[in-house]
């Protein structure tokens, strides 16, 4: 809405937008401000606006008072802008006061006549475009209104009471507008899985019309046809499902029990593997790769730089020309304003110093706020009374957080912002003097420009100066010939801080009076104002003096650096989407070393049309290994007309950095990556704006930081440092996906070794449907079996879905393989090399899965035909013989299949052996006991299965021989 009131007397409030953006500093919004000028209504006065408006035919609808929390909404419609019916007037109040209070302050804008021109809802949350026009004053008022003139919904207002008339509502809204929907997330390892489950079933087809055919479709074929399907309903494998959801839920635990990665959070329980799979991590910058805290590091004259440890020379350089400036306006000597007009000298080192920090101090948007006494009535009359303005209860408020370091570092030397409003400015110097500066004008940061400016006149001597600063990209064209400023900026950047060139030029009255005519006239344009007012601004921006270069540190998270190493030599390519400035984005990339010191940067140029895109695509596409560092207009303007070639180059590069980018264009790379590369993706973020990138990832991450907790609830895993990415994909992605993979592939191989057992039998006794194992040994989902043995004999013959072996004898040793590891954690993280290939999928693909059917295959033979050899005189030991075999084989094959044993795969191992043997006991009708007790019982059972497990037990111990795998290498 457009901030038409507030209750502060510097006609101006702060905003926190850390649920929009991602800042998590205060942004300054002005009131416009002839309507922040209205005199207060009395109480007659407001019966006759009363009165009028109800003469007009209008009715002034009841107010709508809501408390909810410290913010209170008070609405009533009273003004209608172009293109809009009606709009209401929202009133956020930090504390809960009673309507009629608040009554007069609205009912004065009652009495006039306005309205308000705005552009149509954009994506784009850092600019608007607007004027509002006053119609019932002579002549009509005309003003201009800009980004800094709005409020946003999904924001604080941090200080005072607010008035607007709302523009965009609903869907129209920026927040609304950059916000997507969430998916639903299914894992590759799911899907591959799905696949492989596919082809089990059209196994499960063709084996059965296959049988039926050697049977030569005698009789009523179409019921042998159901009943060979029955019979080998076991090739599906019905408990993956099952077993793959527990062992998820127990990679979650051991997550959240990780010592390592404390306060770790699972909030999925569905895609745990997909940490194991990831090529692309997409990550925020503000809040997850730095602390945004800001450090004022070092300041360069040109021929005499300071640094940490030299703050003290800066400091007795200021207290120097101070207390100069101080005894010569003390003394009868002429005004500085005077000397302007003699012969220019070589300035000293402290008036150098004290020109360059005075401009530090004064060319910026800081605001120096003061929280009440404690016990204050809170009320806004008598706001100043209560405010404490001592330096301890002072604290600074800013749209950037290096502006506040930069005004710090100016206190701790110094010279100290006391007060700011939005006309003027106070310095305090180290002796007590107040300097005060009236702010002429103001020309805000913008992506385009690269700079900000400040002109300001000198209360005491009238001198009008005008202060700049910004990238050195912007700022070499405009200050005077230098030699030194390219190579010194080129040092800090390579040392990983921020710098800015601060510059400054002396105005004459004419020359401000001609500037500021023709200024707003170019503000009240409504058509390419942007462009008129930078031509304007230019005419300014001419012979500017350089006085210093400034460098600021971006204090990054804890062990940020290793981490990102470690993520890189996994083999995972790291993108920073963010919404920071260009230069801001490029000084995290190199200190993180996101970007190595070694590795060339190519800087998208702005564009704006097809041709220019092209161009720019051509001459990024001749170089090579190198990251690129692109904003999100010139990536909107590429994605319209070449969107794969975009995608297709910057896939090829080693880090790429996304800057000035907004919610949905964060999601909406996320989703080009996956579409086009067909590979995982990862996105971690801490703040709300990070949500709609989090949910379209295959995997999400949020960390809890400063910005609150949605990204961390919205995501699939909530961590609270950026170093446990590291252990949380390396390590557990590793072992979560090598375990689900042997896990699934083992389900699988159970069934399928029944099943080639059942085909063995029935080819034996002329492919006659028969069961080879009956009633309690066959148990699982009955209901399916019986309805359709019923539909074929008329008759319940036996109960098949999943046998008794597979969810009682041989349960707890499968489901133990969710404990197994192949390379320790340290071993892992020492190498994240190992990680590499968990990206190609090799521990679960088609070749796998056909190396565990020919085993399958080739152990049920054994087991089926050693059993029918070696039976003597009842059927029953042929059952009893190749069943025991069965289960010895499964605990066998297990055994053969862990890599690091747990004492609970032990347990495990003995308890369903322990249980088996129990259990013959009770099986009479199935097993003869007096048989399954003899010696040739044994030797049987014993010969059956070490011929089926010896061969691959040997075959593996030479694979491990010729061709060992690449963590075996690494192990003693």
């Amino acid at each position: 809405m457009v901030f038409l009131r507030t209750s502060e007397k510097a006609g101006s409030c702060f905003i926190r937008t850390d649920q929009l953006d991602g800042e998590t500093d205060w942004k300054l919004k002005v009131a416009v401000s002839c309507t922040q000028r209205l005199p207060a209504l009395g109480y007659y006065q407001a019966e006759m606006a009363d009165a009028a408006l109800n003469r007009s035919g209008e009715t002034i609808h009841p107010c709508l008072f809501q408390s909810w929390g410290t913010v209170s909404l008070l609405a009533s419609y009273v003004m209608t802008a172009i293109g809009f019916s009606s709009v209401p007037l929202l009133r956020f109040m930090m504390s809960a006061h009673k309507v009629e209070e608040n009554l007069p302050s609205l009912l004065d804008l009652f009495s006039i006549n306005a309205y308000v021109h705005a552009q149509k809802p954009l994506l784009d949350i850092h600019s608007f475009e607007g004027t509002f026009t006053r119609e019932d004053s002579d002549p009509p008022i005309h003003e201009s209104l800009s980004i800094e003139n709005t409020l946003w919904a999904s924001t604080i207002v941090a200080s005072g009471t607010v008035i607007g008339v709302v523009i965009y509502t609903g869907k129209e809204t920026r927040s609304v507008m950059n916000t997507s929907n969430p998916k639903n997330k299914v894992g590759l390892l799911d899907l591959e899985l799905n696949q492989l489950t596919k082809a089990l079933f059209l196994a499960l087809v063709a084996l059965s019309v296959v049988m039926v055919t050697l049977q030569g479709f005698v009789g009523p074929w179409y019921r042998s046809l159901f009943r060979f399907l029955l019979l080998f309903s076991y090739i599906i494998p019905i408990s993956l499902r099952v077993n793959l959801d527990m062992g998820k839920a127990a990679y979650g635990w051991l997550i959240m029990a990780d010592g390592s990665i404390p306060g770790t959070v699972v909030r999925t329980s569905t895609i745990p593997e997909e940490l194991g799979r990831l090529v692309y991590l997409l990550t925020d910058k503000t809040g997850t790769l730095t602390q945004n805290e800001m450090v004022f590091k070092r300041l360069h004259l040109g021929t005499v730089s300071y640094g940490a440890d030299t703050m003290d020379e800066i400091q007795r350089h200021v207290r120097e020309c101070c207390s100069q400036l101080h005894s010569q306006d003390t003394s009868s000597t002429p005004p500085r304003k005077a000397q302007s007009s003699a012969p220019k000298v070589r300035k000293s080192v402290s008036s150098r110093v004290h020109e360059a920090v005075k401009a530090i101090a004064l060319c910026h948007n800081v605001t120096p706020v003061y929280e009440p006494r404690a016990g204050g009535t809170g009320d806004a009359e008598h706001a100043e009374v209560d405010q404490d303005f001592s330096d301890e209860n002072r604290t600074y408020q800013a749209a950037s957080p290096d502006e506040v370091a930069l005004v710090q570092w100016t206190e701790s030397v110094g010279l100290t912002l006391v007060n700011r409003d939005l006309t003027s400015m106070q310095l305090r110097t180290p002796s007590g003097q107040i300097l005060t500066y009236s702010v002429l004008q103001t020309f805000p940061f913008t992506s385009e420009g690269k700079r900000m400016g400040v002109i300001v006149r000198d209360e005491s001597t009238a001198e009008i100066t005008f202060y700049m600063k910004g990238a050195d990209v912007a700022m070499s064209a405009i200050v005077q010939y230098n030699d030194w400023l390219e190579e010194e900026c080129g040092n800090m950047a390579r040392e990983g801080l921020r710098t800015l060139v601060v510059a400054k030029r002396t105005l004459t009255e004419e020359q401000y009076q001609d500037f500021e005519s023709r200024h707003a006239q170019a503000r009240l344009s409504v058509h390419d104002r942007a462009l008129k007012v930078a031509a304007v601004l230019e005419s300014l921006e001419r012979d500017m003096q350089l006085l210093c270069v400034t460098g600021v540190e971006d204090r990054l998270q804890e062990h940020v650096r290793p981490t990102l190493e470690t993520l890189r030599n996994a083999g995972i390519k790291i993108w920073m989407l963010t919404g920071d400035k260009l230069e801001t984005a490029t000084c995290i990339a190199k200190s993180s070393h996101l970007v190595s010191r070694t590795q060339d940067i190519h800087v998208f140029r702005p564009v704006t049309s097809r041709g220019e895109a092209h161009l720019e695509l051509n001459a990024f596409r001749r170089k090579h290994d190198c990251a690129l560092v692109i904003s999100g207009d010139s990536l909107e303007v590429c994605l319209r007309y070449y969107e794969h070639e975009l995608v297709e180059l910057a896939c090829q590069c080693p880090a790429v950095v996304c800057c000035r980018c907004s919610p949905t264009q964060k999601a909406r790379i996320v989703q080009l990556l996956r579409q086009h590369t067909h590979r995982r993706t990862c996105a971690i973020g801490d703040g709300g704006n990070d949500v709609s990138m989090i949910q379209a990832a295959d995997c999400g991450i949020g960390i809890e930081g400063k910005e609150g907790k949605a990204a961390s609830l919205a995501a699939d895993f909530s961590i609270r440092r950026f170093e446990h990415v590291g252990r949380l994909l390396v390590v557990h992605g590793r072992s979560s996906y090598k375990r689900s993979a042997a896990l699934g592939q083992f389900v699988m191989h159970r069934g399928l070794v029944i099943s080639t057992m059942q085909a063995v039998f029935s080819s034996v006794f002329y492919f006659a449907s028969v069961p080879l194992y009956q009633g309690f040994l066959m148990v699982g989902v009955w209901h399916f079996g019986l309805w359709l043995q019923t539909c074929v004999h008329g008759r319940l013959t036996c109960l098949l879905s999943d046998p008794r072996y597979a969810t009682v004898y041989t349960m707890f040793p499968v489901f133990s393989l969710v404990l197994d590891q192949d390379v320790k954690p340290e071993m892992a993280m020492l190498y994240p090399e190992l990680y590499k290939d968990l990206t190609k999928g090799r521990s679960l693909s088609f070749k796998t899965f056909l190396i565990w059917v020919l085993i399958s295959v080739y152990q049920g033979g054994i087991l089926m035909y050693g059993a029918l050899v070696l039976f003597e005189s009842e059927f029953v030991h042929v059952v009893a013989i190749s069943f025991t075999a069965l289960v010895l084989t499964e605990l066998l094959m297990v055994a053969l299949t862990v890599r690091t044993w747990h004492w609970l795969m032990v347990v495990a191992e003995f308890l369903s052996l322990g249980c088996y043997v129990a259990s013959l006991a009770f099986l009479n009708e199935y097993f003869d006991v007096a048989f399954i007790t003899t010696m040739t019982f044994l030797w049987k059972v014993s010969a059956i299965t070490v011929v089926s497990c010896l061969p691959l037990y040997v075959l593996k111990h030479l694979k491990r021989k010729l061709s060992p795998p690449s963590y075996s290498k690494l192990t003693p």
